[in-house]
């Protein structure tokens, strides 16, 4: 199910006036439609036989020639395209000036099954898995297990069962667009398919002045500022056969008491929704960022310094469009404006031992605005922000030793970067508080360390090898402050909560990691290449909340379940090897034609596990009932091109 259709368009024009100016005119975009692969759990990996099991597609039948076609519920449609206009501006011999007024906007949406009154559709939800059924009902795990195996039906998307279903729920909406009398009658969707938007649209200006001060010394400096807005709605794609949708919060009717809580739209409740319109939610979020920068750089002859300085100010804000039915009071119209000023500093040296060495330091410290999509609770219902939203700050250093010989390059490095004061923002459905909820943590501390090794020479004239080592440190080095909120209701359910956090794994990479290549060139112009690779400490993004004296307050301490419930989860090690080969053809001196054929993982290695997460939904005491969700490393795959130049 995950097709993929995509096109690309590039234009540039440039005019020179006199000897001095340049204009420049580039637009390009690049349209596609993809069908999306989700990650799923081991069990239902295992249930498939197969690794790249994907949960998001089935088979559909042609009502016109009765045939069983592919469909995937989640696609992502992209086009944003961009438009420069550049001016280049030679000053004199020794400075010059170019600027660039740019512009994006265009669409970017995420299609997805959505569902009122019905089944849970996805099938790999855990009720639907042999496991839930185990130690309770064995026949029917057995039952389910066989039908995992043999029936599409069960592993994929029923897409023939939304139509059904859609196509028998005759229904009448009453009090259509909160006038009383008005009724709409007919088929109202259990199962439908939305696309959720974020279209941009952001309007750019940066300039750069560069000057030649001495034979020693060189400055630069520039402004760069932009102003951002990004769309945020959902659009009815599919009524999948129904005909028609009603805009209420099918989670606040259920959750909460208040009058009209479930309305997404008090100033038209009950809405009727058909395919292109608008519904769920319909909010924009707008940035506006300054900035202006310098740098000054000085040469000796066996030494180079640079120092750098920059200052920002950034402000951010919400519009709602709507009035939303629990947050009738923040929900519509332009919020506050949040502002944040930021600095951040930089510079280095290279010291030059001798020509072929040299030792490199840098050093940086950086704040950062907090992004808008961690700054509010829930942007799609209210415009209230998080307790103790404050500015990021990293510091980060890195030591170089670096060799260069003609047939021999060579670089050891030591590298550390700490990032404080991060916030952390989720939202999903919380098992023991049987309620969505807005997970929201602030004083997020993260630390990178570790070194690096690369080495590139020739053995032969015709043979050459490569080599890269890293050995890292990624970790969490605070113990961030959560504050929970149901998003369905008003209710706060927890503040303060402590993450304990401290010396987890970041994870989702390889903390350990290297590669050995060997490279043959032929003098009749042709090459092969062979690249193994090599994977370790690879750990599982943590749940917070697991993390918490609340997660285990109903254990004893010596209970085995408190160890697995906050121990995190490591990946075996892994390897690949890389196969390259290409050749090129001169013609008349003037043209040139190359083929390049790569094969990846060779070796068919289809058990490297390279990211995945902890389901935020998890119950302390059956961590199995919520499992992980991994992905993992294609299979071999293959790549090949073919490329003319004159």
């Amino acid at each position: 199910g995950t097709s993929y259709n995509a096109g690309g368009y590039f234009l540039a024009i440039e005019k020179t006036i006199g000897k001095r100016h340049s204009f420049g005119l580039t637009g390009f975009g690049s349209p596609s439609v993809t069908g999306r692969k989700g990650i799923s759990t081991q069990e239902a990996y295992d249930l498939m036989g197969d690794n790249f099991y994907n949960p998001y597609w089935g088979f559909q039948t042609n009502p016109n020639t009765g045939e069983r076609e592919k469909r995937n519920a989640k696609e992502r449609r992209n086009h944003s395209p961009n438009l420069f206009l550049t001016h280049y501006f030679e000053i004199n011999k020794k400075s010059n000036l170019n600027s660039t007024l740019y512009y994006q906007f265009g669409k970017s949406g995420a299609t997805a099954i959505n569902w009122y009154d019905a089944n849970d559709p996805r099938p790999d939800y855990y009720k639907y898995l042999p496991s839930y059924y185990e130690d309770t009902e064995p026949e029917v795990a057995a039952q389910l297990a066989e039908e995992w195996a043999t029936d599409d039906t069960r592993s994929q998307l029923d897409w023939d069962h939304f139509y059904f279903a859609n196509g028998k729920n005759l229904f009448s909406q009453e009090n259509v667009g909160g006038v009383s009398g008005v009724t709409k009658n007919g088929n109202r969707a259990k199962y439908v398919i939305e696309e959720a938007r974020t279209d941009p649209s952001k309007l750019g200006f940066n300039t750069n002045y560069f000057n030649i001060l001495s034979d020693k010394m060189t400055l630069s400096a520039g402004l760069n500022m932009y102003t951002y807005k990004s769309k945020n709605f959902k659009v009815m794609d599919d009524l999948l056969g129904a005909d028609f949708w009603v805009d209420i919060n099918q989670f606040a009717e259920r959750d909460s008491d208040e009058e009209n809580a479930e309305q997404n739209n008090l100033e038209e409740p009950n809405r009727i929704v058909g395919v292109g319109d608008v519904f769920g939610y319909n909010y924009d979020i707008n940035v506006r960022k300054a900035e202006i920068f310098s740098q000054l750089q000085y040469t000796l002859a066996k030494l180079e310094v640079f120092g750098a300085l920059n200052f920002s100010n950034t402000s951010f804000w919400r519009e709602g469009h709507w009035q939303n039915g629990i947050y009738p009071n923040n929900s519509k119209g332009v919020s506050d404006k949040q502002n944040f000023f930021n600095f951040g500093g930089k510079g280095g040296v290279i010291y030059k031992l001798s020509g072929r060495h040299y030792l490199t330091a840098n050093g940086a410290y950086i704040t950062n605005a907090p992004t808008t999509r961690n700054a509010y609770v829930s942007a799609r219902t209210r415009d209230q922000i998080v307790d103790g939203l404050e500015n990021s700050k990293t510091t980060s250093f890195d030591g170089n030793y670096v060799v260069r010989y003609p047939g021999l390059k060579a670089r050891l490095t030591y590298f550390y970067t700490q990032v404080k004061d991060q916030t952390w923002s989720q939202k999903y459905y919380h098992e023991t508080l049987r309620t969505f909820i807005n997970y929201n943590m602030t004083g997020v501390d993260n630390e990178y360390s570790g070194i690096e090794f690369a080495i590139d020479g020739k053995i032969t004239q015709t043979i050459s090898a490569s080599g890269a080592f890293t050995k890292a440190n990624y970790i969490y080095t605070s113990r961030p402050t959560a504050t929970i909120t149901a998003d369905n209701t008003n209710e706060v359910l927890a503040t303060n909560r402590k993450v304990y956090f401290k010396n987890f794994r970041i994870g989702g990479m390889p903390q350990t990691a290297a590669s050995l290549g060997l490279k043959y060139s032929s003098p009749k112009y042709w090459w092969l290449s062979a690249n193994f690779n090599y994977f370790a400490d690879i750990y599982l993004n943590a749940n917070p909340d697991r993390r918490t004296e609340k997660a285990i307050e109903i254990f004893v301490d010596s209970d085995p379940h408190v160890i697995e419930l906050i121990n995190q989860t490591k990946f075996d090690n892994a390897y690949t090897l890389n196969l390259s080969i290409g050749k090129s053809w001169r013609i008349n001196y003037k043209y040139f034609i190359n083929i390049n054929v790569n094969v990846s993982n060779v070796l068919n290695n289809t058990d490297v596990l390279t990211g995945g997460y902890e389901n935020a939904r998890f119950d302390p005491q059956n961590l199995d009932k919520f499992d992980y969700k991994l992905g993992y490393m294609y299979g071999r795959t293959y790549f090949a091109m073919i490329s003319f130049r004159f």
